[in-house]
């Protein structure tokens, strides 16, 4: 006697049941099947690559031969409509190739005010990032206290607007960045 189809265990095959994700949970036959949801993506803005370029530059704060004042360069603030006021800060720019930060601190000092210099002491280091020309900087400076030698105080005529000599009592508060504030109210005596 030959057994029906499916009797026996002969020749067929079990039926597997597929497991379902641990995540889902089962469905109800008589709920409407469940929609797909598209996963999240993040709404980045289609950016252009901003490259990162590093300066690293060196100057500082002089004190005048009498010992009670600073000097300071003045620019005309970008930001203001009228264009009369100027931002305080102390001289410095770019080194040099072959130079050290010592050697370019006096020299920048020397073309931004027209004064004469010898380094005292070091003051200490900031570094900052800002945008400028659609770059990223990263820039770096040195700074060092100076005791003025000579010179005749003219402000550089491509670059700075003012130069002026300030009691050092008043050093901090004429200061428009904070970094540089910071890095004079902690220097401690600023007399040479």
């Amino acid at each position: 006697m030959t057994p029906a189809p499916g009797a026996g265990s002969e020749g067929t095959k079990k039926k597997r049941r597929r497991r379902r994700p641990a995540n889902r949970a089962p469905q109800d036959p008589t709920s409407p099947p469940a929609q797909k949801v598209a996963p999240k993506t993040e709404n980045k803005p289609n950016r252009p690559y901003t490259k990162r370029v590093d300066e690293v530059s060196a100057g500082g704060l002089v004190i005048s031969t009498s010992g009670s004042h600073g000097l300071l360069i003045g620019r005309i603030d970008q930001k203001d409509a009228n264009k009369t006021r100027l931002l305080w800060s102390l001289p410095k720019g770019h080194i040099e190739p072959g130079e050290t930060p010592e050697q370019a601190a006096i020299r920048e000092v020397m073309e931004e005010t027209g004064i004469e210099s010898a380094i005292e002491r070091e003051l200490g280091v900031i570094d900052f990032w800002f945008m400028a020309g659609g770059k990223r900087i990263h820039k770096t400076v040195h700074h060092y206290l100076f005791r003025e030698t000579g010179g005749l105080l003219a402000p550089q005529v491509s670059e700075v607007d003012e130069v002026a000599w300030f009691p050092l009592t008043e050093i901090i508060e004429r200061l428009a960045y904070p970094d540089e504030k910071k890095l004079i109210g902690r220097s401690g005596e600023l007399a040479i």
